[in-house]
């Protein structure tokens, strides 16, 4: 998952909203967005090759979601991330006692962003700084850096779901992480992977050959704690795979 933009809302009709897209290389077997056999309560796509997930909601209000951090001098950890995401679902801990136990072994997995809530409460927690903290009420973004680091995708996107939060309709939101304009070289942050990759990453939508957007998901959550998981999957050059609405 590479970029996600949210709105924390407590005490709102509509108290979270999420729009995110996981990039991926294509080659990397994943399944769709789903009821888990193995986990009851879980509704996430799958990493199959690693068996984790990059987004999903679980049992009593749980929410998670991933990036990776961006750097290509960083030192690869031994365990996957997208176990992080599934531990939060799967679990029982609270927000803040799973992201403490997350900040304690950090260093075994590579760098990455993590949020967890359950409908009460949200929590960030990047690898890098090692401290987990509660967010407040607010609209953020999230891409391969920190929290709102202000990467041209990051406030584009946004600043678009700021204009869509009076009347957050999946559509709207899937047309808004569908954008696969590309940040001019100006504007572009340097992660060291060079520029032609930087220009590749840095639209809303990536839409490369063996690289790309994989899946745009929107989450809507009511304060009834009802909730609608909406999931577009994608091929190469962002063709069109499928479409899954799920209310849970």
């Amino acid at each position: 998952m590479c970029l996600i933009v949210f709105a924390w809302r407590p005490g709102h009709a509509r108290p979270l909203i999420v729009a995110a897209n996981r990039d991926e290389f294509h080659a990397r077997p994943s399944q769709a967005l789903g009821p888990w056999d193995d986990a009851p309560g879980v509704y996430a796509g799958r990493d199959l090759e690693a068996g984790g997930t990059w987004l999903g909601i679980g049992p009593a209000g749980r929410f998670a979601a991933l990036t990776n951090i961006r750097d290509p001098q960083q030192p690869l950890g031994p365990r996957s991330r997208g176990e992080l995401v599934a531990g939060f679902l799967r679990g029982a801990l609270g927000v803040e006692a799973y992201l403490q136990e997350i900040a304690a072994k950090r260093h075994q997995y590579s760098g990455f962003n993590l949020l967890a809530g359950d409908g009460q409460t949200l929590g960030y927690l990047n690898a890098r700084e090692g401290t987990p903290r509660l967010l407040p009420a607010g609209t953020y973004g999230l891409s391969n850096a920190g929290l709102d680091t202000p990467w041209p995708k990051l406030l584009k996107a946004r600043d678009g779901l700021r204009a869509l939060l009076e009347d957050p309709q999946p559509g709207h939101l899937l047309e808004l992480l569908g954008d696969n304009r590309q940040a001019a070289d100006s504007e572009l942050p340097e992660t060291g992977v060079g520029l032609a990759t930087e220009r590749l990453l840095s639209s809303v939508f990536i839409a490369g050959q063996s690289y790309g957007t994989r899946a745009s998901t929107v989450l809507i959550v009511d304060a009834d704690g009802s909730r609608r998981l909406v999931e577009r999957s994608f091929g190469p050059f962002g063709g069109h795979l499928g479409e899954v609405d799920l209310q849970v």
